[in-house]
């Protein structure tokens, strides 16, 4: 499809999507995302992949729907938080920066929610921790995100 989809193009795409073969699937996948999930069912790859085409065509949700959405998931879910606080979650492009053996790492959150450093992608920030030190690392506690004795350490 070549120019800007319409909001008939796009709810034709998304009204196929339950009919695609999984080979038709994963090539529309290939084609919207850098890599392929963990979670492979076929209803976990057609919701994704119909949020990322609704974003295309209309662009993100406002932060403010955002968070409005995920107060009230949270406020009406059944599933709790077995001793572990709230998640952190940090828009595409933002930089965490972090002094270790006198030397300054920066790692930046991407658009697909991964973390590089360094040219290097990783899948989650305690990964990334992990790299720098050599270590087993809570990500949110090694750069400062988390209260707790390994943010400064």
């Amino acid at each position: 499809m070549t120019g800007t989809p319409t909001k008939d193009s796009i709810s034709a795409q998304l009204a196929a999507l339950p009919g695609l073969p999984m080979k038709e699937l994963w090539a529309l996948w290939d084609a919207h995302f850098p890599r392929r999930p963990a979670h492979t069912n076929r209803h976990y790859v057609e919701s994704r992949l119909a949020y990322r085409l609704q974003v295309q065509t209309y662009g993100p949700l406002p932060a403010g729907v955002r968070r409005y959405l995920v107060e009230r998931g949270a406020l009406f879910s059944k599933i709790q938080q077995a001793g572990r606080g709230t998640e952190c979650h940090l828009m595409p492009g933002t930089v965490l920066v972090r002094e270790w053996d006198e030397r300054e790492y920066r790692v930046t959150v991407t658009a697909e929610g991964l973390y590089e450093l360094e040219g290097q992608r990783f899948k989650s920030l305690s990964a990334a921790a992990r790299h720098i030190t050599g270590t087993q690392w809570s990500g949110p506690k090694f750069f400062g995100l988390k209260a707790g004795k390994g943010g400064q350490r």
